[in-house]
């Protein structure tokens, strides 16, 4: 299962409107584990920040990066959300996804590669204007058990859109999982035919206590087959106070913090228990605003049950998954799922969890308006621009200016717009012109 992982990059802000409400306030540089690539990689895309919302693509050239541009991918979103293209891919990554040949848009890169995975993760940079750290593991194209972790940045042209986001990734081969459940095994067995021979010492959070044999840890194949124990988890009566409602969605997260693991059953019930209290705060308006003063949440219009998670989980819970379990909230609440029915619903929907937020992701974008086209409003400015004096170019201290001409009904030039002097922008399109 994926997991975020924190490079405290991102700060808690309920009055921003998007569906997680994660953001880049002041971006600051991560001194810890500077061995980790993705660490070195936002190092990097903070140093490029300066005092902008967002680096500029300009500043960004992974062909020139030797750390981890090998490893790296830029995608480009100015032509749409749904399947970006491909700007760049380095020879590392394009190795390990056994790619030849030209990758043009997203779409086009082969299933079940690594590379393939950047779509679970891209669009959390468009919706949180912020990096996104991520590390999960999977079987590849060649069957092989993955572990990868990586970083996605934003990038503008403009200072304002996110439209380009440049991806570092590494990865390490696993031993398989009949192997690793062998090996677990003999460890056990190993374990059970040579017990500690005699008392040990355990420390606690309320002091030392003497002759506490630790329990050994179930195995895989034991943690999988051992049934949830789901005690004490029957609902409230209808006139139980909202916070009984709470204090159970609760139990059932805290549950999953050591149950998510082996099954999907602890996650889906914890999931539940967050619906059936969200109905029965509907129901209780007050005692619900009261709840949410107490804990300093304020409810999103955008995502409701953003703030229902929160209460459940916590608000310092994985923001991702924040996320996708009030995304499940919202689509029982438009199902019109009733009490103690979503946790059942979740686990025979096709695909689980994860399935039913790709559907839902993929329908509100099919629901929502399109984007503009930047490039095609760009062009119309310029067509109905009007056009400059000579005199009006500023040039730099070689004479040289970088300008926009349109040809006019009688076929001669019109100069219409210039680039500033000391744009980067600028010297690039120079030393182009010049090869």
């Amino acid at each position: 299962m994926d997991t975020l992982w924190g490079l405290d990059v991102a700060n808690d802000r309920d009055d921003v409107n998007h569906s997680d409400d994660a953001a880049i306030d002041a971006p600051l540089t991560v001194v810890s584990d500077e061995r980790r690539m993705q660490v070195r990689a936002y190092n990097y895309w903070a140093s490029l920040l300066g005092d902008r919302a967002l680096p500029s693509i300009e500043d960004l050239s992974p062909d020139e990066l030797d750390d981890f541009g090998p490893y790296s991918i830029l995608l480009d979103f100015s032509t749409g959300l749904d399947n970006p293209s491909v700007v760049y891919l380095g020879t590392a990554l394009r190795q390990e996804c056994e790619i030849e040949g030209a990758i043009t848009y997203i779409d086009d890169v082969p299933a079940r590669s690594l590379v393939s995975r950047l779509t679970d993760h891209y669009l959390q940079i468009i919706a949180n204007a912020a990096p996104i750290g991520f590390e999960a593991e999977f079987v590849n194209q060649r069957g092989a058990d993955i572990l990868y972790r990586g970083i996605l940045m934003p990038f503008s042209s403009d200072d304002e859109t996110i439209d380009f986001v440049f991806g570092v990734i590494n990865w390490k081969e696993l031993a398989n999982r009949q192997m690793r459940a062998a090996l677990e095994e003999e460890v056990s067995a190993a374990l059970r035919a040579a017990p500690l021979a005699g008392p040990t010492t355990a420390i606690w959070a309320d002091g030392p206590s003497a002759d506490a044999t630790p329990e050994r840890a179930p195995t895989q194949a034991e943690a999988e087959d051992e049934p949830l124990d789901l005690a004490g988890m029957e609902a409230p009566d209808e006139e139980a106070p909202l916070a009984d409602w709470l204090a159970l969605a609760r139990d059932g997260a805290e549950r999953v913090r050591v149950s998510e693991a082996r099954s999907h059953a602890a996650l889906y019930r914890a999931i539940g228990l967050a619906y059936d209290f969200a109905l029965v705060a509907k129901a209780r308006p007050d005692d619900y605003a009261a709840l949410l003063a107490d804990y300093g949440l304020k409810v999103q219009a955008r995502s409701p049950m953003t703030a229902i998670i929160k209460l459940v989980f916590g608000a310092g819970y994985d923001k991702t998954r924040i996320t996708e379990y009030a995304t499940a909230l919202d689509h029982g609440w438009a199902t019109g799922l009733g009490v103690g029915s979503l946790a059942d619903y979740l686990s025979h929907y096709t695909g689980g969890l994860k399935a039913l937020v790709r559907d839902e992701r993929a329908l509100r974008r099919a629901e929502a308006p399109p984007l503009p086209d930047r490039r095609q409003k760009a062009r119309i400015a310029m067509q109905a621009a009007s056009a400059l004096p000579a005199d009006a170019i500023a040039t730099d201290a070689d004479g040289l200016a970088v300008v926009i001409a349109r040809r006019e009904a009688d076929g001669s030039l019109a100069l219409v717009a210039a680039l500033p002097q000391d744009s980067d922008l600028g010297q690039k399109v120079i030393v182009a012109a010049a090869r």
